[in-house]
């Protein structure tokens, strides 16, 4: 299971998530990471954070951010396999800056990852279309960026992580 960071897990702030201050976890999505690790579902989070490349968050920032969020997702009985960063700017013009399917295909590549049959999770359009150029199923929530429900035509859309993740649940029942 791919997730994106902001928007998904925790709360998106318009100047990004520059310190652990700001980093605030969404109600319910360390519950439903807990819950998809207890079915199986082995969590990448992959997240552009171009404000790291505009020298507004220190890596070592950076990684107290990750490690608070870790702390969240265990403390609720979860596991993240690995959190992959594209640190760059729009006009760095890298390959893995969403929409760009980079950091898909790393994580693809470093796992294994079946990617027609893997969900990436995202809030915004960007997050759609790296998952469709990197061939996996893309899902959005509607915990971050607003959304054009007709320009998301035909992709699966919930109100958070913890709706999409009960949804699997249920479905893994039967």
């Amino acid at each position: 299971m791919l997730l994106d960071r902001d928007g998904v897990i925790n709360r998106d702030v318009p100047t990004s998530v520059c310190s652990v201050d700001v980093f605030e976890m969404l109600p319910d999505s360390a519950r439903a990471i807990a819950m998809l690790c207890e079915h199986g579902y082995r969590i990448v989070v992959l997240t552009n954070q171009a404000c790291v490349g505009r020298g507004e968050l220190l890596v070592d920032e950076l990684s107290m951010i990750h490690d608070r969020l870790r702390s969240a997702i265990a403390a609720a009985g979860g596991e993240i396999t690995d959190i992959l960063v594209c640190p760059h700017t729009d006009i760095d013009n890298c390959k893995c800056r969403k929409p760009r399917p980079g950091l898909i295909l790393d994580a693809a590549e470093r796992y294994g990852i079946d990617l027609p049959n893997t969900w990436f999770v995202g809030d915004s359009m960007c997050d759609v279309q790296a998952a469709l150029v990197a061939g996996c199923r893309p899902t959005l929530v509607r915990t971050g960026k607003p959304l054009n429900d007709r320009q998301s035509d035909n992709i699966p859309i919930f109100n958070s992580l913890l709706e999409f993740a009960l949804l699997l649940h249920r479905a893994d029942k039967y």
